[in-house]
């Protein structure tokens, strides 16, 4: 088995902002030559996540309401008496949810639902530049 790496970009507006990155990790995944593995989606950092979701504005919708439900923006955090940057609740978010999630590639193309895409979420309260890695483990 061997390992393929690669990254991109992302420029987010931050505030729970919700992005369709499966395009991103289907092209690298297809890069990789592998026909068979495993993909590994992963976002370095404390107030990001992947996960996966039907990407449908309706339901992007519930999504943030459902974080805001989760772990509420204006209660008191400890983590904001420290550090005063009022993002306490991205990290609890971003804690639930997880920083990667894998994807069984099979004959050259990633396996997800019909309605199922992969999604970046910027939990953090301001705008940011974020780097996702993509490893496919394959042969």
């Amino acid at each position: 088995m061997s390992v393929f790496s690669a990254e991109f970009n992302l420029d987010t507006s931050g505030n729970a902002d919700v992005l369709d990155i499966t395009p991103y990790v289907s092209e690298l995944a297809a890069s990789s030559g592998f026909s068979n593995g495993i993909v590994l989606v992963y976002v370095p950092g404390s107030t990001a996540a992947i996960t996966t979701i039907e990407f449908e504005p309706g339901l992007v919708r519930d999504f943030k309401e459902a974080l805001e439900r989760l772990a509420p923006e204006g209660i008191t955090y400890f983590h904001n008496e420290r550090w005063h940057d009022g993002n306490g609740h991205s990290h609890i978010r971003a804690s639930i949810l997880g920083q990667s999630e894998s994807f069984p590639l099979v004959k050259g193309n990633i396996q997800l639902g019909t309605w199922q895409q992969i999604i970046f979420i910027d939990l953090d309260n301001r705008p940011r530049s974020r780097k996702v890695l993509v490893q496919v483990y394959g042969e």
